[in-house]
């Protein structure tokens, strides 16, 4: 009977319990009403409308799907522009690694998604004062990319 009941519990798709984004220090976190999948193509929508480029897309939660696990929707998205790459570059080579700046799409437990991302003032702070107006610029871009992909 024991091996019947373990054999059941196996055959039973997996969940993973995920914590809904919470504010954090150096993070913008912008909750919204929309779902997942609308949040993830207003984010994409709105990066275009403020010139920035979608250089880079993942998230776990298709793998883990095709493995048995059932997870929250989770996309982190990479943007940047290559004018303020060349910017950056020109400052300081090693601040470079820091691109693109990634904003992360999650799928909170009332089915609603939260856009969530470093600021960039931050992500660049270790690296030359030289680039503070570069990144206060790229902090304006991505308030204006959350504000319109949020509404």
């Amino acid at each position: 009977m024991r091996f019947l009941i373990a054999l059941l519990l196996l055959s039973l798709p997996a969940f993973a319990e995920v914590a809904d984004i919470t504010p954090r220090d150096g993070w913008a976190v912008v909750r919204t009403a929309k779902p997942y999948d609308q949040l993830v193509a207003d984010v994409k929508t709105a990066a275009k409308a403020h010139q920035m480029g979608v250089v880079t897309e993942a998230g776990p939660t298709g793998a883990a799907a095709a493995r048995g696990i059932t997870i929250p929707g989770n996309r982190v998205i990479g943007l940047f522009n290559n004018a303020q790459a060349v910017q950056i570059l020109n400052i300081d080579t090693h601040a470079m690694i820091e691109a693109p700046i990634r904003v992360y799409v999650t799928e909170n437990a009332d089915g609603t998604a939260t856009l969530s991302y470093k600021l960039p003032s931050a992500i660049y702070a270790p690296y030359s004062s030289d680039l503070t107006p570069v990144a206060t610029e790229l902090d304006a871009t991505f308030a204006a990319i959350a504000a319109q992909a949020a509404n």
